[in-house]
């Protein structure tokens, strides 16, 4: 196998343009002729495309003809690097320009990929291969290089990203209603505990349980009852303001996490709620408030300062959706420290 100085003055001699053999030797000369021909018609065979840049100058003196096919440019266009950095889409070319001309300058061999602009406004996909040359002094001599039509791998790339970024949504989201999942509630709650702890800026939390759901499913059907959790899911999405997060707690209950919002805030957000499902007026015969789907509700407000966990929050949020179902349903009773400032809790039901 040869090593890296002989491929070097194979790559060097197969991108001469004129013959650099001694006039003296001729049999030498005829050799070197030979095999330059030998190189060049190889290099010009294989799908990657050769280059070659003078440092000095910053001009290509060899690029391979396969670049017309790929791009559209005809070899005798590319004359200096400056017709390598056009060419390059322009969300791509600072940093690879920057990232290239410091390897270079560095004398490190390295790679980039960049999306090549095509002749007729398309773009393709390349990885460029770089070696540096090197003067006997330790200087930049030369850039030879090879150019590889990556497309197909990005395409591929990107639809695995998309396939991956389509299975995480999918394990962060209830199957049946499209809001998020016990585990992404958990992990929301978490992050915003923290943002909220960090920042000094109220937490809020709304659990929601539809009423009388167990006579729905056994007066319409589990495939019915189903169907109610669905545009249940669906009305709550509406109330939502986008810096929310909705999610399935289990079974029929729902919940709310509002990022950076205060009590009275919450309350409205849960009032209209019932009064969006109030507008929803999905019937149901077994319930006594009008024959329609309700839901009860539990709210809490707090700035943590580590007297209390999220598990603790969560559960005392959970006890006043519970008061709220003993005390008739179809009830908002909520709970927050008094003032934001103070230690004890104070209680509203309405």
């Amino acid at each position: 196998m040869k090593n890296i100085d002989d491929t070097q003055d194979m790559l060097g001699a197969a991108f001469l343009r004129h013959d650099d053999s001694n006039a003296s030797m001729q049999a030498e000369g005829e050799r070197l002729e030979h095999d330059t021909a030998v190189y060049r018609t190889l290099l010009e065979s294989t799908k990657a495309i050769p280059w070659k840049i003078d440092w000095a100058t910053m001009a290509f003196t060899y690029i391979g003809p396969q670049i017309e096919a790929l791009l559209g440019w005809a070899p005798s266009s590319w004359k200096t690097v400056n017709d390598w950095a056009e060419r390059m889409h322009p969300e791509d070319r600072q940093k690879v320009v920057e990232f290239c001309v410091a390897q270079s300058q560095a004398g490190t061999d390295h790679e980039a990929d960049y999306r090549a602009l095509t002749k007729d406004g398309g773009y393709v996909w390349l990885r460029d291969v770089v070696h540096v040359v090197r003067t006997p002094e330790g200087g930049v001599d030369s850039l030879i290089g090879f150019m590889f039509d990556i497309s197909e791998r990005k395409r591929t790339e990107e639809k695995l990203a998309r396939l991956q970024k389509e299975l995480e949504d999918l394990s962060f989201k209830d199957g049946l209603t499209g809001a998020g999942n016990r585990r992404m509630f958990d992990n929301v709650m978490q992050r915003e505990w923290a943002a909220s702890q960090e920042s000094g800026k109220p937490l809020s939390l709304i659990m929601i349980d539809i009423d009388f759901f167990k006579a729905y499913n056994d007066y319409y059907g589990h495939i019915q009852g189903d169907e109610c959790l669905k545009r249940f899911a669906g009305v709550l999405a509406k109330a939502a303001r986008e810096s929310d997060f909705l999610g399935r707690f289990g079974g029929e209950e729902f919940v709310l996490v509002l990022p950076n919002t205060d009590a009275d805030t919450a309350v409205k957000m849960a009032e209209r709620c019932r009064d969006l499902i109030d507008a929803e007026a999905i019937p149901h015969l077994r319930s006594p408030h009008q024959q329609r789907v309700t839901a009860s509700f539990g709210v809490g407000t707090i700035v943590p300062n580590g007297g209390m966990d999220t598990t603790a929050f969560i559960n005392l949020i959970d006890a006043q959706l519970y008061q709220a179902k003993d005390n008739g349903r179809n009830r908002i009773v909520a709970v927050d420290r008094a003032g934001m400032g103070g230690e004890a809790f104070r209680t509203q039901s309405r």
